[in-house]
């Protein structure tokens, strides 16, 4: 009896607002570092050996449940270009104490038969082209700047990023399901307060994400430059984008993607800047 007692004590104080609002903040500041480069502020506490293996084995598993292109032309060019990027965020890396890191990253490219307009690249540096995208690529520069902009991810970790950030968003959660059951003896508010910080949360999470893009689109036009692709194909892949969605897109606010239009405008204006990133880092640039 004693100890049901104290487990049920235990519980109440592990549930309690305080101690989530405590452990929340404790989250946020042991965990907080900073994206090379960029300098953002990132909550990152989903370390590389939890995720890189899940994440090699979630890759292995999609290719060998999708078509890989018969092309071989395209198929050796997303290599190449895939190769070249890559290799110059690894001179980076280990020429600025990242050593460790550059060697936990596994890159791979392929380009799988399909008409999605998509690419994508998991923690670890794991990328994969769908054959729809090409026509927005349009040339060799064109797929450079989507696949730095896919490498970016993978350097400023967003995918750890993302589900640490969802961790502490599902405590927050909790948190506020026990603020309002202790506070509101109202069924009805307890629940508008509980839809209200859902609500909250979704939209925080797509700026947040919306922040992500904009990063791995500077960032990846750096590596582009330094692999020695042209920069300004960065924003022409997305007058090209524009032109083929015709205009049509869910208000930015709502979206997980800043608009065509506002990616247009902040490529062209951060090309000079990309430019003197280029140089800095030592590496071949136009």
């Amino acid at each position: 009896m004693k100890n049901e007692k104290l487990s049920k004590s235990i519980l109440k104080v592990i549930l309690s607002k305080q101690f989530i609002a405590f452990t929340l903040i404790s989250l946020m500041l042991y965990s907080c570092s900073t994206v090379p480069i960029s300098g953002r502020k990132r909550i990152n506490f989903v370390s590389d050996a939890k995720i890189l293996p899940t994440s090699f084995a979630q890759y292995t598993g999609f290719l060998a449940q999708h078509a890989l292109s018969t092309d071989a032309k395209k198929s050796n060019q997303i290599k190449e270009v895939g190769a070249r990027i890559s290799k110059a965020v690894d001179r980076y890396m280990r020429a600025n104490g990242m050593t460790s890191e550059a060697n936990s990253y596994r890159w791979e490219f392929n380009l799988v038969e399909d008409k999605t307009v998509n690419a994508w690249c998991m923690p670890g540096g794991k990328v994969v082209f769908y054959t729809g995208i090409l026509p927005i690529a349009a040339n060799v520069d064109g797929i450079a700047a989507i696949m730095g902009h896919e490498i970016a991810h993978a350097f400023a970790k967003h995918g750890q990023e993302r589900m640490s950030t969802g961790t502490i968003a599902q405590l927050g959660g909790v948190a506020t399901q026990i603020a309002t059951g202790l506070a509101i003896k109202d069924p009805r508010k307890a629940q508008m307060w509980n839809m209200a910080y859902g609500l909250g949360s979704q939209l925080g999470q797509l700026k947040f994400s919306r922040t992500h893009e904009t990063e791995a689109d500077r960032l990846g036009q750096i590596f582009m430059i330094m692999a020695g692709y042209n920069g300004e194909e960065a924003s022409k892949v997305w007058v090209r984008m524009s032109q083929r969605s015709g205009g049509q897109a869910p208000p930015e606010f709502m979206s997980t993607h800043p608009s065509n239009q506002r990616r247009i405008a902040d490529l062209a204006a951060f090309l000079p800047k990309a430019k003197v990133y280029a140089k800095k880092f030592n590496t071949q640039g136009k």
